[in-house]
């Protein structure tokens, strides 16, 4: 019914799909304003500004041209934004884990036995494995970077390295953590974009994210054996702070523990996450009484359980910083707390009602038959994926952008072709959040570059797990590993491995 009167109006189906890239490209023209004039702060607001006017776009063409009815567009919203309000609410749990696992001091503890273990001898890969761990706990690729990777890279010149091959395995490292991480945001956006339960995500993943690793470590091994020399005072200066600021104990990790083990048993994200912010906030209490009243001293006075109390509740819901004597270190153990999630969930919700307008017009409908002749089997399918999600971060200059762009054009695709959302989201993710900071001129490249002090495009050659990904979950695809197709296979598309 949606699509009737947008096909009755339009004869010839290449007229159909230049008035369906319109939006598309005042989207591409807008945002790359945003990020000439605002940088990586054009996430947050201007970007969103732009998905609103292309939405509008969106339907003053649909209305004019097509005479579609403003209901359906409202409809649309509604149904796309409803689908959206779990991952809403999962990402201000993952900002209360953020709050209470860091004043906890859950995350100082890893941090400070993950860098004990660095070996000049093989310092690109404990560096790449010291990053993923940080990166996978924090959910955040880009505080890894700022933080542990700054401290790494200096170590890595001191060892003698090339700038280009420390940033590529700081960078390697930091978007593996975030890539898996149940409390990275484009993973729950991934996940949420195609309905997909974010730990059955996560899972589904693995299969293409370990061997990519994998081979990842392997070469920073190789490239590493050749080089040798002392640790750098560099690393004793966060292991030094952050043992004076925070009680750091083995105890602290039985949060992460019951955490996995919730996980493994296949609970409700919404339950694993909101038990793990109780018992991190609990942990608080116990073993850093004195971070938790310093919290609640600047707020509230009175009885000692009032500030707690107040301590405890800030950490949760708001952005809180310690002073710990050292601007790296203080950086590092910032939390964002619920409120720092508003930016990604403004995002999210400007995006659907791009997305909505594109659907109800049948915009979305014009794009992905175009794509569909190219995606008949499989391996083509998700190697359309990989390629789009990959050339929006170049076009868009945003892996969010990139992750919602490619998920609306495809999800339809393979609910058509009958393939699981989760092979869409799997091939998402080793596209467009992954490949983000290859590109200079995105918000993740241009980040990255910035932060680390080295070109965009010196230590591209050396982000093997970025590179590797992509193709890694083509190949994946093409073997039909754990791939189920509701519907039947033609003889071509047929592979015994491909059922679950």
């Amino acid at each position: 019914m949606l699509y009737n009167e947008f096909d009755e109006m339009s004869h010839k189906p290449l007229s159909r799909l230049g008035i369906s890239l319109i939006p598309i490209i005042v989207l591409v023209i807008l945002l790359a304003l945003d990020i000439s004039i605002f940088g990586s702060d054009a996430i947050l607001g201007a970007s969103q500004v732009s998905l609103l006017f292309c939405a509008g776009v969106s339907v003053w063409l649909s209305t004019w041209l097509f005479k579609m009815p403003w209901k359906d567009f409202e409809d649309a919203i509604k149904s796309n934004i409803g689908d959206v309000t779990t991952a809403i609410v999962i990402l201000f749990l993952i900002g209360a884990i953020s709050g209470t696992w860091t004043m906890s001091g859950i995350v100082p503890t890893f941090i400070y036995y993950g860098v004990k273990i660095i070996s000049p001898k093989v310092f690109l890969l404990t560096a790449c494995v010291i990053c993923a761990l940080v990166s996978l706990m924090i959910g955040s690729s880009w505080t890894t970077i700022a933080t542990i990777g700054v401290a790494l890279l200096g170590i890595g010149k001191a060892e003698g390295f090339n700038e280009g091959i420390i940033a590529g395995a700081i960078i390697s490292g930091a978007y593996f953590g975030d890539k898996i991480s149940p409390l990275s945001d484009t993973t729950v956006m991934a996940s949420s974009m195609n309905k997909v339960p974010l730990f059955e995500h996560i899972r589904y993943m693995l299969f293409t994210t370990v061997p990519s690793i994998t081979i990842t470590l392997i070469i920073f091994l190789i490239i590493g054996l050749s080089h040798s020399g002392a640790d750098s005072d560099t690393i004793g200066k966060y292991t030094e702070v952050l043992s004076s600021r925070f009680n750091l104990t083995p105890w602290l990790l039985i949060t992460p523990i019951l955490t996995a083990i919730m996980i493994a048993r296949k609970m409700p994200a919404l339950a694993v996450l909101a038990l793990s912010t109780v018992l991190a906030a609990i942990s608080a209490v116990i073993f850093q009484p004195d971070i938790i009243r310093e919290i609640g001293s600047k707020v509230a006075s009175g009885s000692d359980s009032k500030i707690m109390f107040t301590g405890v509740v800030q950490t949760i819901y708001d952005t809180v910083a310690l002073e710990t004597g050292d601007p790296d270190v203080n950086e590092l153990v910032t939390s964002r707390g619920m409120v720092g999630m508003l930016n990604t969930v403004y995002l999210i919700i400007c995006a659907m009602c791009f997305g909505a307008a594109m659907k109800a017009g049948g915009m979305l409908r014009s794009i992905s038959e175009l794509i569909l002749p190219f995606s008949k089997r499989r391996g083509s399918l998700v190697a359309s994926t990989v390629v789009s999600g990959t050339a929006l971060n170049g076009i868009v200059s945003d892996q969010y952008l990139s992750i919602i762009l490619t998920s609306s054009v495809f999800k339809d695709i393979y609910e058509k072709e009958g393939y699981e959302s989760k092979l869409l989201s799997r091939a998402v993710e080793d596209s467009a959040t992954v490949t983000s900071p290859l590109f200079p001129w995105s918000s993740c490249g241009m980040t990255q570059a910035t932060i680390l002090s080295v070109p965009t495009i010196t230590y591209l050659p050396y982000c093997f797990f970025n590179i590797i990904s992509p193709f890694m979950s083509i190949i994946i695809a093409l073997t039909g590993y754990k791939v189920v197709r509701a519907i039947k296979q033609d003889k071509q598309d047929v592979n015994p491995s491909s059922s679950a």
